[in-house]
């Protein structure tokens, strides 16, 4: 995952390239399915409230219709149906090329304002144009509001009112599940064909992935993020995808010297190594290292899993939808098909 800018302690390269190795400390258990709560179902029409991950209670006197977002969580919030009451975003939402990033999902980039487009840019001039009744976003360290600058955030703050979902240290479909709760207080038809064929694909990806992993004879997966100098192992206790992945069956490396933030292990090229592994999620966000660039450590085209052609792409920062996970379900359970044991 990116950079925390609740958390100026870490590294932020580190940060970057780790992927999806979240919850880099305590997080408050989530609040469960008493979260959300509206009133009058006209187009705006009525008081509303939610409560979320932080147990804090937003209350508005309408449903918000213009939201400012995150990229990641906008994404699945487009998913569950709600995104045309996304007004702008800010994460990494386009390329140097103008194409919409990986962590964009299928959200329209061209249509919301695009606040900051990477970590620590946030337009507060622009974003006060957008005239947000409400800022949403992840969160992975305690209190922590995802990509939101400290340094501004009073400022940022002061404009409309917060709300963040818990995206870390617990498992991904009861993430899922709290994005389909919002989405639905923000007026989603959450019956409507798209999100429950995407249910129900996610379902059978997930019977897919459990299958791949109990008929694999043993293989080991490990996720991995690769920076200059160093190479990431994350935890799965700490990411939510990997902790589902877990819960499926599949046989995730734990690292066993976890960095002093916690949650991933950082290993020197030289000692790339250190874990056996047969398959190889690699983090495909932008700013992590992909193959091409890879090829010039030796010691990674040296890993069994990499000999074997066994490495298939992570989204280490997954989107917390129906819509977003089952494709990267049945990825995995492809690889996990496909592959042999390295030794």
């Amino acid at each position: 995952m990116p950079h925390s800018s609740a958390s100026p302690s870490l590294s932020r390269r580190g940060l970057l390239a780790v992927g999806g190795a979240a919850g880099l400390g305590a997080l408050l258990t989530a609040c469960g399915s008493d979260g959300g709560s509206k009133s009058g179902s006209g187009k705006g029409g009525g008081a509303w409230s939610f409560t979320d991950d932080r147990k804090k209670k937003i209350s508005l006197d309408a449903r918000p219709q213009r939201i400012v977002a995150y990229v990641g969580t906008a994404a699945a919030l487009h998913d569950f149906g709600a995104g045309d009451a996304i007004a702008g975003v800010f994460g990494p939402t386009k390329k140097k090329n103008g194409e919409p990033d990986v962590l964009a999902g299928d959200l329209d980039v061209k249509k919301p304002a695009v606040i900051g487009n990477a970590y620590g840019e946030f337009d507060i001039e622009k974003y006060a144009k957008v005239r947000p009744d409400l800022l949403v976003t992840n969160m992975y360290v305690k209190d922590a509001l995802w990509y939101v600058p400290d340094e501004s955030k009073a400022k940022i703050l002061k404009l409309a009112p917060a709300l963040a979902l818990q995206t870390a240290e617990k498992s991904m479909l009861d993430t899922i599940k709290r994005f389909a709760e919002l989405a639905g207080s923000l007026g989603a038809d959450l019956r409507a064909e798209r999100v429950t064929d995407a249910k129900d694909r996610f379902e059978k990806a997930s019977e897919r992935l459990r299958k791949a992993a109990g008929a694999s004879g043993g293989l080991k997966v490990m996720a991995a993020s690769g920076a200059p100098d160093l190479m990431y192992v994350s935890d799965p206790s700490a990411n939510a995808d990997l902790r589902y992945f877990k819960e499926l069956g599949v046989d995730i490396v734990v690292p066993k010297k976890l960095s002093k933030q916690g949650f991933f292990e950082e290993l020197s090229w030289e000692n790339a190594d250190k874990y056996e592994a047969d398959v190889i999620m690699l983090d495909n966000r932008t700013q992590a290292l992909q193959p091409p660039a890879l090829k010039s450590k030796p010691t990674w085209s040296d890993l069994p899993a990499v000999k074997a052609g066994q490495v298939t792409t992570w989204d280490a920062e997954p989107r917390f939808s129906y819509a977003g996970a089952a494709p990267v379900l049945e990825q995995l359970a492809k690889a996990i098909e496909d592959a042999k044991k390295t030794a």
